[in-house]
């Protein structure tokens, strides 16, 4: 196994990472927006008015794109499984 290996494996695996987080963190995003936007525009400074929309949304999120999340981990998974001959030697 060499460095290139491991380096290629670790940035393989940040990239998963951004791109199973990014739909999530882009709805929390576009949700404390808008309700930034709704309380600037109707000054209403009510704390849970942001918080519980966002967490909302992301649960929602979660729910509908867990089979694509599943499945990218998966196949992840099962690519550094059939590569472990490889790196042994």
């Amino acid at each position: 196994m060499t460095q290139d290996f491991v380096v290629q494996i670790i940035y393989q695996g940040v990239i998963l990472v951004l791109l199973l987080s990014l739909p999530t963190v882009g709805v929390g995003l576009l949700v404390g927006f808008a309700i930034s936007l709704f309380q600037a525009v109707t000054q209403i400074q009510e704390q849970t008015l942001t918080f519980v929309p966002k967490v909302i949304a992301v649960f929602l999120m979660l729910a509908f794109t867990s089979p694509w999340m599943v499945s990218l981990l998966v196949d992840f998974t099962n690519t550094l499984w059939a590569g472990i001959p490889a790196m042994v030697r």
